[in-house]
């Protein structure tokens, strides 16, 4: 018998049909929709008078454009506040389960599948967003999809696709003190850059994410696509499985057992190929952080940025590009760097694993004067866990204020943008070009970091303050 890696093991038995020198049919067991992506695809099937194939495998939820404040009103924005009743509208139409603006369960698409347990190991998860990669934490092929392919998984449950190569990343050691999974996943991607992935779907082995929790082997995954990668996947496990039990829509009694006998299969076999491998070592990775426009220009905190001269020369017009927007100098340090702004939040960072760290962190401290700080929870069910657990009130007492689920200033397409020309530490995933609002400095960076430096007011290594 042929060994497989987790990968093939799961899109093997997914595949409908195999287009001869072509893509395949594969059959989509969870399709995630939200307000942006999906009215046109709802279009699509009106004018083809189709209806939604199987309804009941699509989960629909507000959160990219929805205000973060005042979330009970109506919604100010014209745009946003007609997808969000688009959505409302089609979901209704079609019978799909719908977590809207105030229902308890309503957050980030990324974030609610997971807590719910839709999110489950060796399923293929979809979404009409880039960062679906999240769901692979589990053990799923999960990737993001364009509008039109949102309108083909609801006509048909399927979707076509080429089959990706497949990478190997193994990370073994034990992690410093005070490094987090996001730094992990920062430092893979400024050693391989950010189309170093490009082509593959990428699984991550070795200890250090092995002694991950659920929500950091979350955030790792969700950083898949920022190297290029067409997804990201680790194998389940104890850790996989004692994070589902109990789950509302995670399997119950003798279909939890009949799915944890399948679940335990799910893992690359000893002796299967992969087209690429790569390894890493824990001792050396540090806190990071990004200094320029795309997520695979990073450095230790405590590095310095790179001099042209040790930039290839394909690639100097771009940095020196990416420099001037930045407003920082070839070969300086990003340490002492002042800031205007702090986010913590989005689909990467906005759990609430993410929330105790920076509540943990700010305990008997008090934000600086001249940060503006958004704490910014993944989903409902984060937020009232943080007001359980006394997050908020230490939050507030530190002299934060949290706002109400969404994506926030992850992307911009709500209220909550960054000011041209300020400085923002974000736990988010992306550092593009005007991705926090017209002409804002975007630098990425791990909870704890960020709320380091929203206590100093400046860039700090988080292990020495």
């Amino acid at each position: 018998m042929t060994a497989k890696t987790l990968f093939d093991k799961i899109w093997d038995t997914h595949v409908v049909n195999q287009i001869e020198g072509g893509p395949s049919v594969l059959y989509i067991d969870r399709h995630l929709i939200h307000e942006v992506t999906s009215p046109q695809a709802f279009s699509g099937l009106e004018k083809r008078q189709l209806s939604v194939f199987r309804p009941e495998r699509t989960v629909a939820t507000a959160d990219h454009n929805v205000p973060t404040i005042n979330q009970h009103l109506p919604i100010d924005d014209e745009l946003s506040r007609f997808q969000v009743n688009k959505l409302t509208e089609n979901c209704e139409r079609h019978g799909i389960t719908l977590y809207g603006l105030n229902h308890p369960y309503q957050g980030i698409v990324h974030v609610i599948g997971p807590q719910l347990g839709l999110t489950q190991p060796g399923m293929t998860i979809v979404c009409g967003d880039s960062h679906t990669s999240t769901h692979g934490a589990f053990g799923s092929i999960a990737f993001g999809i364009g509008t039109s392919e949102v309108e083909m998984v609801l006509a048909t449950q399927c979707i076509l696709q080429l089959k990706p190569k497949k990478m190997r990343i193994t990370v073994n050691g034990q992690l410093q003190e005070n490094v987090t999974p996001k730094d992990v996943i920062l430092y893979i991607i400024s050693q391989i850059s950010a189309s170093g992935a490009t082509g593959y779907f990428v699984e991550y082995a070795g200890e250090v994410f092995r002694n991950m929790t659920m929500e950091g082997r979350m955030t790792v995954c969700n950083m898949s696509i920022e190297m290029g990668a067409r997804g990201g996947l680790i194998a389940p496990d104890e850790t996989t499985f004692d994070y589902l039990k109990g789950k509302e829509f995670a399997p119950h009694g003798k279909d939890w057992d009949k799915a944890l006998s399948y679940w335990q299969t799910l893992y690359s076999d000893e002796d299967a190929q992969f087209d690429h491998e790569i390894t890493f070592y824990a001792s050396d990775i540090e806190p990071m952080i990004t200094y320029g426009t795309n997520p695979g220009m990073g450095i230790k905190i405590t590095g310095s940025i790179p001099r042209l001269a040790d930039i290839e020369e394909k690639e100097r017009l771009s940095f020196s590009k990416s420099m001037q927007y930045m407003g920082f100098e070839n070969g300086e340090r990003i340490i002492g760097k002042p800031v205007d702004y702090v986010f913590i939040g989005s689909c990467t960072n906005g759990r609430i694993e993410d929330l105790r760290a920076v509540a943990a962190y700010v305990k008997g401290k008090k934000k600086a004067d001249n940060i503006t700080a958004w704490i910014v929870p993944g989903s409902k069910q984060v937020e009232k866990q943080a007001i359980e657990e006394g997050i908020v009130e230490v939050l507030e007492a530190a002299g934060f204020k949290m706002r109400q689920p969404g994506c926030s200033a992850c992307l911009a397409m709500n209220d909550d943008k960054i000011p041209k020309g300020k400085y923002a530490v974000s736990t988010s995933n992306r550092n593009f070009e005007g991705r926090q609002g017209p002409g804002a400095r975007t630098m990425l960076a791990s909870p704890l970091t960020a709320a380091a430096v929203a206590v100093a007011g400046k860039i700090v290594d988080p292990r020495t303050v």
